[in-house]
């Protein structure tokens, strides 16, 4: 796996998208010297034709993304796949269109963009076709022995096979083993299935590692080259989360990350006031439209006031347009939950488009909030939370946000199991958090958003 922007992503992931890009520069490339022929010398390099190629090359990958087309846990059948693709030189060519009949001298011309075009479409499908069968090669799968036989062990062998996408076989594990699990038992498995299947790394997975683990194999192992691993570390990589259980304190002390930079937290914070500020001024013309439209659903004020628990355990208040009955809380305060009754209906449209957190844009200039990070929980839950779930208080430690990992990658919640899972997001942002993942969370919240994905 390779990290960018914090995350890691499987090599094969990279690869679909490297080899997509290139296949896209090339067709669009090959399309304008064919159809320009001598022209196109002067087109591409004094007519900015290899800028206009780059931007429809980003453009491409931009609307494939869009179609979760580098997501292959999301496309269920070939069938899904090809029509989804096909979308993408669908949309291209409206976009095309739309920008020749506005402002021609934008594209390439005479013909150059549509027979780039028609070879774009085929050369992706081929492309697809292609990829199938190289990720199938043994270059390309990682072999991995799972070193444990306790719950996070299995959880993490059944997170490896429900994940084809990571590019890994399970060459075996420590519960394969038969009668009872002594160290030397484990160390002969352990190195008979590294020797016979060339084991390219083993991920430690143990509850007790001062009884049964076998340092010296391990060390020889790391000494010939196998990659070796602690599981917290492979699960964060896998899933995006930190788990909590059976993580030691001292992990979190010692582990990379868990830091920012003077001039990490300055930027933020300017980039935080500068948008804030243009949101507030942007949106502007909606508050009196929403305010009406609030005050004609249902009775009550248009915008409400609750307390949150923000940086440091310090409480403030979030601002929101109003989108339940005016009781809603007339028996104390409750989760909200999916399809939730007490929910006006102006407030379901206002959620799914998250109109009703405009004016947090006001908690985010004066500094209560951040743009991306946990989102700011209620005392009375707080409170409760603390006590039952480990680590809880962690996610004080910065700034709540408007959005964060944990909106983007788990679904509404409203339990306290909700919680800590949202929490195991929260865990990786704090320990990774930096511009570029802040910049995915961002556009991955648009994605949603206009998507209508998990918002309630």
């Amino acid at each position: 796996m390779i990290r960018l922007f914090k995350v890691y992503y499987p090599v094969r992931t990279l690869i679909l998208l490297g080899g997509e890009a290139l296949i896209v520069w090339t067709s669009l490339l090959l399309g304008a010297v064919v159809e320009l022929r001598d022209d196109s010398y002067l087109v591409l390099n004094y007519e900015y034709g290899y800028l206009k190629i780059f931007a429809v090359t980003a453009l491409v990958l931009l609307c494939s993304y869009w179609f979760d087309l580098y997501d292959t846990a999301r496309l269920s059948t070939k069938g899904e796949l090809f029509f989804r693709l096909l979308l993408v030189p669908g949309i291209l060519s409206f976009l095309l269109a739309a920008v020749s009949y506005v402002h021609p001298s934008y594209l390439l011309g005479n013909g150059a963009s549509e027979l780039g075009l028609l070879i774009l479409t085929i050369a992706l499908i081929g492309w697809r076709l292609g990829f199938s069968w190289l990720v199938q090669l043994p270059i390309l799968v990682e072999r991995i022995y799972v070193l444990g036989t306790g719950d996070r062990a299995q959880r993490l062998v059944q997170g490896l096979r429900q994940n084809p996408e990571l590019g890994v076989e399970i060459a075996s594990w420590t519960g394969k083993l038969e009668g009872a699990v002594t160290r030397e038992s484990v160390a002969a498995h352990l190195m008979e299935v590294v020797n016979r299947q060339k084991v390219h790394r083993v991920i430690v997975a143990m509850p007790d590692r001062r009884g049964t683990i076998p340092m010296r194999e391990l060390l020889d192992l790391r000494m010939r080259g196998v990659q070796i691993e602690e599981a917290t570390s492979w699960l964060e990589k896998m899933s995006g989360k930190i788990e909590v259980e059976n993580l030691y304190p001292s992990w979190l002390i010692f582990a990379d990350g868990f830091r920012r930079g003077s001039t990490f937290i300055f930027a933020r914070r300017v980039v935080s006031i500068v948008i804030s500020l243009i949101g507030l001024i942007a949106s502007a013309p909606l508050w009196p439209i929403l305010w009406l439209i609030i005050k004609l659903d249902s009775p009550g004020p248009a915008f409400y006031k609750q307390r949150r628990v923000g940086k440091g355990g310090r409480t403030f208040h979030v601002i929101k347009f109003r989108t339940m009955r005016q009781d809603a809380e007339a028996g104390g305060p409750q989760w909200a939950g999916a399809n939730d009754p007490r929910v006006t209906r102006v407030g379901r449209f206002m959620r799914s488009s998250r109109l009703d957190e405009i004016p947090q844009l006001w908690c985010v200039l004066k500094g209560d909030m951040a743009f991306v990070g946990p989102r700011p929980e209620r005392p009375e839950f707080v409170e409760s939370l603390t006590k039952e779930i480990p680590f809880y208080g962690v996610r004080h430690m910065v700034r709540p946000g408007l959005t964060g990992w944990a909106q983007i990658k788990y679904k509404y919640g409203s339990t306290v199991q909700d919680s800590l899972e949202k929490l195991q997001y929260d865990l990786f942002y704090i320990k990774n958090a930096s511009i570029g993942l802040d910049l995915l969370i961002m556009f991955q919240t648009v994605k949603t958003v206009l998507l209508r994905r998990g918002a309630q």
